[in-house]
């Protein structure tokens, strides 16, 4: 299947979606092809077009190292997949982990997000109480360090939701009692579901860095890299 190019270099392939870009750069190595995932609102895919802030802020770091690039949209697993086969140079945006850790080195956070606990009505479990990990149904996205943190800790796992949205449909509809997501991200998918944002009640869990995921194969080719990257990218941050 060729690939069909839709417009501003972003192309419609097989396996996802990428946005390619070349610049020119007396250091630069070689076409770096980063992996996403489609995680309203940090990482978007409307209208044939890639947004979000941590889209943003990646390309601008990209651009000010005058570094060639590509960006894919895919599924989240698949995401790390090729980055821990080095099929991909890295992916994002995504927190540190000890399964990330063996195969990848983060770059320093693209955004920090509020994690929280989103609490059906009609639940009245003290989250904080022990016990309240075996008498409530829980879930959060599958297959990310939310999830996996669950289940590490002998919470009572019910669901395997594929995104943000499913995941608020099984608390809306009473399949789980308790969802563990980020508070913007849910929030999104709340507005476009029209629920109101106090429908849950919430109980705040801590705030967790996001990163660039780098291919440890490709750093050790390209040592000087994760430095720059990160100069750049605090550079737009403040910016």
């Amino acid at each position: 299947m060729k690939n069909k190019t839709i417009n501003n270099g972003l192309l419609a392939l097989a396996a996802g979606w990428v946005l390619t870009l070349s610049a020119p750069a007396a250091q630069a190595v070689e076409r770096l092809k980063l992996a996403t995932q489609h995680w309203p609102p940090y990482q978007t895919l409307e209208e044939g077009r890639m947004g979000g802030v941590a889209v943003e802020r990646v390309q601008c770091a990209l651009r000010r190292m005058g570094q060639p690039y590509e960006l894919h949209m895919m599924r989240w697993d698949k995401a790390q997949l090729l980055v821990e086969t080095n099929q991909m140079h890295g992916f994002f945006a995504g927190s540190a982990n000890s399964v990330r850790a063996r195969y990848a080195e983060p770059s320093i956070p693209v955004v920090t997000l509020a994690l929280t606990w989103f609490v059906a009505p009609g639940v009245t479990l003290d989250l904080a109480d022990e016990s309240a990990k075996y008498q409530a149904r829980y879930s959060a996205k599958f297959n990310t360090s939310k999830w996996l943190f669950l289940k590490k800790n002998g919470y009572n796992v019910v669901k395997k939701p594929r995104d943000a949205d499913a995941l608020l449909q099984m608390l809306w509809q009473g399949d789980v009692d308790v969802a563990l997501e980020y508070e913007q991200v849910f929030e999104y998918s709340m507005k476009k579901l029209g629920i109101p944002t106090d429908y849950f009640r919430r109980v705040a869990d801590r705030r967790r860095d996001q990163n660039v995921h780098f291919s440890k194969e490709f750093l050790k080719q390209n040592p000087n890299f994760l430095g720059a990257f990160n100069q750049a990218l605090e550079r737009c941050i403040k910016s």
